[in-house]
């Protein structure tokens, strides 16, 4: 065990903070949205074509949130006609920085997710997956971490 029991674990050491930032981080969208702001600044439509399937509304949401915990910024140009762009903080760049690797995994691992649910899908001795657990398009439906 690397943890001793003076040693705080990790989640425990600030009352669970943590898992306020990791539903935040850790929803659909918002680590597309940083992926997205990693190539410098975008306005809001460039962001929404470069997001596949997110709604204006939760795009909307979704920067509102980032921009709230400090990970992206938004800037009014004062130009005809007026113009509103995000871009990365510094918090928000470490952040983009950390979660590289995931992202990476994720790509990288695609098809062997897609294997292994049409495996478990095919099974006889498993149920089906509740409604709602998925989206129409065969992705898993992320749910912020509570309690």
């Amino acid at each position: 065990m690397g943890a001793t029991d003076s040693e705080p674990r990790p989640g425990r050491r600030n009352g669970g903070r943590s898992r306020v930032v990791l539903a935040m981080v850790g929803d659909k969208w918002s680590l597309l949205v940083v992926c997205n702001l990693s190539q410098g600044p975008r306005r809001f439509t460039e962001l929404k074509r470069g997001i596949d399937g997110i709604s204006q509304r939760m795009l909307t949401v979704t920067l509102r949130g980032l921009e709230r915990d400090g990970i992206v910024t938004r800037t009014i140009h004062n130009v005809m006609p007026p113009h509103v762009s995000y871009e990365l903080t510094p918090l928000g760049r470490t952040l983009r920085e950390a979660t590289v690797p995931l992202l990476e995994w994720t790509i990288e691992h695609l098809a062997d997710v897609d294997s292994a649910r049409a495996r478990y899908d095919t099974r006889a001795d498993t149920p089906p997956v509740p409604a709602g657990d998925r989206s129409g398009n065969g992705e898993a439906e992320v749910r912020p971490v509570t309690g």
